[in-house]
């Protein structure tokens, strides 16, 4: 379902109801013509208070009517109150030509605004027309257009593993604002949440490099007054109710206009020399401006000498096909001028896994040294050869990378690039692992390396290097699972075992671990097994919504610890177990699970284990309506967590006695002594603040001002609101923000 109708639908419902043109109601209410239409458009969605008024009164709304207009405002200033998404890697500079595309896309950005389904195109073509280029040139001109944002996703088409309508949804989701853990877990319902958001937004999609039908279908919003720009080298004619703009080639005028528009610049050039560089380039994009920065590269040149160059690569290459020849003789001319360093380096691009990419994995695969790195890529990137949409970020044209996989291929025996690419995997997973110990009790910060690559000296970079690079290390994962490199994958899966709780809804938790349940059963190993069915049982439960196969993999996993008389992992079973039974709402089965987690727990003085199995035991005791039993055993547990000398990490501890205090509140509110609440939700905010649980703060402080509020202490109680409020926004929960935001508005005056 979409929400609440927007202000420019709402004013428009109401001129149709009333019979009443545009030109009449501006007449009706001193509105001009071009306001109330972009009002109605969406372009306008946060009037004047008068405007609106005026414009109540022209079309007659009941008091109600013009309360929900008024709401609807409101509405609008709040999010035209949020900086506009503009997630867009840089464009070209030089853009040159496309006069009549571009006109088109403006054109079809115009009637976007209209009711009816969303505008998409598809602009399609073969390699190197500058399909990117012109979504992105375009993008750049449409801004004002489209006040909402403009997103930009690379479906990364031509890889060996292109993007996953799924994965595409999460990415789409997440730039329009949804925070990680309200991105839904099954691909239909986050296909439904992104159409309902697009309904109500004036927001341009990029959808880049799309494989296929299949892979662009679920990614297309019903409708709404935004646009969707798909690119692709298919024509994707099975999509149904698209525009489609094909491109061609260059027209030879626009050709020369660009290499004049990169060369001339600098140095003087006939128009006939000119004419021949455009043609040998078959007056594609890609190949033109890669030859015109290869001239400005050598002063000496003349464009004559650049063109007697071109005919000369284009003879030696004519075994290629028509379609490649062109690009390839570009890339060939560049590829040849470039500096030792810079063709190794380039060679061995091909083998990151990832779509972009930093200085650290062109080193490894290279010198090892990342200051020498960096002036190969820059080099390249002067050239041509690699792009740089974003800081410190790295890109390969997929034409640049299958020249560069053929060059790697040719050049280097087979034996030396795997000895790369075996170095580069085996580099990403040790960083990997090295990142992931920060957060695991008895690891922290890593020993001083001085020649560690990437910095890993704080937990935020830890954390920072492991999100940007999952694209590198876990396709690592996936080859060292495939090669049958089972110890390593279990390494690198344990060390993600902390660390995951900082990035619950990543979306691949399952498979890590799985590789890891996989490469334990292929060694033998019952008790490894059983850790790893746990982890699996987390992920499918907590990170994934899917508790019965949560479950199923808690019950698998106690099998195998009790079979290989392993306690702890017997524990964590039975705790996973009753995470489970907790999500599915049996809360008769969470307590025994709990219990007997706990039982197991104390036995073996497992301090981490024990305070989770009490804290969900005394959680189904209040959900059963025994909070008496629920207080009391997590009264006991504060205690015990307490107490001198209680041993296990600080953190940990930290960590469980912010989760038990809320805990004893939740037990005090329920039995309605708010007192006692109140005092243990204010003890719970430092630890869970200290241990960096930002989700957990606000939802505390939330409580926390709820039981002020029903004690009277007014202030306090604003306070409290307030602090849930700053916490709510500073993670994206935009719904609970709302929920705060009217408990201060109904809060009565201290």
């Amino acid at each position: 379902m979409g929400g609440p109708a927007t202000f420019g639908a709402l004013l428009r419902s109401h001129r149709h109801a009333a019979a009443l043109t545009i030109e009449e109601l501006s007449d009706a209410s001193g509105v001009s013509v071009r306001a109330i239409g972009d009002m109605e458009r969406g372009r306008s969605r946060a009037p004047q208070r008068r405007t609106v008024a005026a414009l109540a009164g022209a079309l007659g709304l009941s008091p109600e009517e013009r309360r929900a207009l008024e709401d609807a405002v409101r509405t609008g200033r709040r999010r035209r109150s949020r900086a506009p998404l503009n997630e867009l890697p840089r464009g070209v500079r030089d853009f040159t030509g496309r006069t009549g595309e571009l006109a088109a896309l403006s054109r079809l950005a115009e009637s976007a605004a209209d009711p009816g389904p969303t505008v998409t195109v598809v602009v399609s073509g073969g390699p190197g027309l500058g399909k990117t280029a012109l979504a992105l040139r375009a993008a750049e001109r449409l801004a004002d257009a489209f006040p909402d944002g403009r997103l930009f996703v690379d479906l990364r088409g031509m890889d060996e593993s292109p993007l996953t309508p799924a994965d595409a949804l999460a990415r789409l989701l997440r730039g329009l604002g949804v925070v990680d853990r309200h991105v839904p877990q099954d691909p239909h319902e986050r296909a439904g949440h992104y159409r309902a958001l697009m309904r109500d937004l004036r927001t341009l999609i990029i959808l880049d490099n799309a494989a296929d039908e299949a892979q662009v279908r679920p990614l297309l919003p019903a409708d709404g007054p935004g646009m969707v720009v798909v690119t692709s080298r298919r024509t994707l004619a099975g999509l149904e109710g698209v525009h489609h703009l094909p491109l061609a080639e260059l027209s030879p005028a626009e050709a020369v206009g660009l290499l004049q528009k990169i060369i001339t610049a600098v140095r003087p050039a006939a128009d006939a020399e000119l004419d021949q560089i455009a043609r040998l380039c078959g007056n594609l994009p890609l190949a033109l401006r890669i030859v015109a920065t290869r001239l400005l590269s050598r002063p000496s040149w003349t464009a004559a000498h650049m063109a007697d160059r071109l005919a000369d690569e284009e003879r030696r290459l004519q075994a290629l096909s028509a379609g490649d020849l062109h690009v390839a003789t570009a890339f060939m001319l560049s590829y040849r001028q470039l500096s030792d360093e810079a063709r190794l380096t380039f060679r061995r691009l091909a083998l990151i896994p990832g779509p972009h990419f930093d200085a650290a994995p062109a080193a490894v695969l290279t010198c090892g040294d990342p200051r020498v790195s960096e002036d190969a890529l820059d080099e390249l990137v002067e050239l041509g050869l690699l792009q740089s949409p974003y800081p410190t970020r790295y890109r390969l044209h997929d034409l640049v990378r299958l020249f560069a996989r053929d060059r790697l291929l040719a050049e280097e025996a087979p034996q030396a690039h795997r000895a790369a690419r075996d170095k580069l995997e085996n580099w990403l997973l040790d960083t990997a692992v090295t990142a992931g110990r920060w957060f695991e009790p008895g690891y922290g910060a890593p020993p001083a390396d001085p020649g560690r690559l990437v910095a890993l000296d704080t937990p935020a970079e830890a954390q920072a290097w492991l999100e940007t690079e999952s694209i590198h290390w876990l396709p690592a994962l996936r080859a060292a699972a495939a090669a049958g490199r089972h110890r390593q994958v279990i390494d690198t899966a344990e060390a993600m075992h902390w660390f995951s709780d900082r990035w619950i809804h990543w979306g691949h938790w399952s498979e890590v671990f799985g590789l890891a349940r996989s490469a334990a059963r292929a060694l033998g190993d019952t008790r490894v097994e059983a850790t790893h069915l746990n982890y699996l049982s987390w992920a499918a439960s907590t990170a994934e919504g899917r508790p019965r196969d949560g479950l199923a993999h808690a019950l698998e996993a106690l099998e195998l610890a009790r079979a290989a008389r392993d306690r702890a992992q017997e524990a964590w079973a039975l705790a996973y177990a009753s995470y489970a039974t907790r999500d599915l709402g049996d809360w008769e089965q969470v307590a025994a699970h709990a219990r007997q987690a706990a039982e197991i727990f104390a036995s073996i003085d497992d301090k981490e284990g024990y305070p989770q199995a009490v804290n969900v035991l005394g959680d189904a005791l209040r959900n059963l309506g025994r909070p008496d039993e629920a207080l009391h055993h997590h009264l006991t547990l504060l205690a015990t967590l307490r107490a001198p000398g209680y041993g296990g990490s600080p953190g940990v501890r930290e960590f469980s006695l912010g989760l038990t205090l809320r805990r004893v509140g939740e037990d005090y509110a329920a039995l309605d002594r708010w007192d006692e609440a109140a005092d243990h939700y204010a003890q719970a905010i430092p630890p869970l603040r200290d241990q960096g649980i930002v989700s957990g703060v606000p939802v505390v402080a939330q409580m926390l001002g709820d039981a002020l509020r029903r004690l009277g202490r007014l202030d306090e109680a604003r306070r409290a609101f307030q602090t849930a409020l700053d916490g709510y926004l500073q993670i994206g929960e935009d719904i609970q923000a709302a929920e705060v935001r009217k408990e201060l508005t109904d809060l009565p005056a201290g």
